[in-house]
């Protein structure tokens, strides 16, 4: 990745988790790393990182009935769909660099 979509990757996380928003920066912090989400949103947070695509509007529903506004379930969500991100990118990213670790130079080209 270019250090400029680097530095601009990490724009977005610094704007989306720590920014101004209805819902705490605590709380979407906890939804990026996965760890001490609320518990009103913690179906829908473990889905959105694990299972995204099997996401319903019963999910959203749910949280919604639980207490949480519109607003702060669409800053949750969007803070875990990042944080899962970021955790596949490092991981990607974490495996092609062991992979070509030991490949003689020029191999990666």
């Amino acid at each position: 990745m270019s250090e400029q979509a680097h530095r601009l990757r990490e724009a977005v996380i610094e704007r989306v988790v720590r920014g101004s928003g209805t819902s705490t920066a605590a709380q979407r912090e906890a939804a990026f790393t996965a760890e001490g989400v609320d518990p009103r949103a913690r179906p829908l947070i473990d889905k959105v990182a694990q299972h995204a695509y099997k996401t319903t509007s019963e999910d959203v529903a749910a949280a919604k009935a639980a207490g949480l506004t519109e607003d702060q379930i669409f800053e949750l969500v969007v803070s875990a769909a990042l944080g899962q991100a970021t955790r596949q990118l490092e991981a990607a990213t974490a495996a092609l660099d062991a992979a070509f670790a030991d490949a003689p130079a020029g191999a990666a080209s």
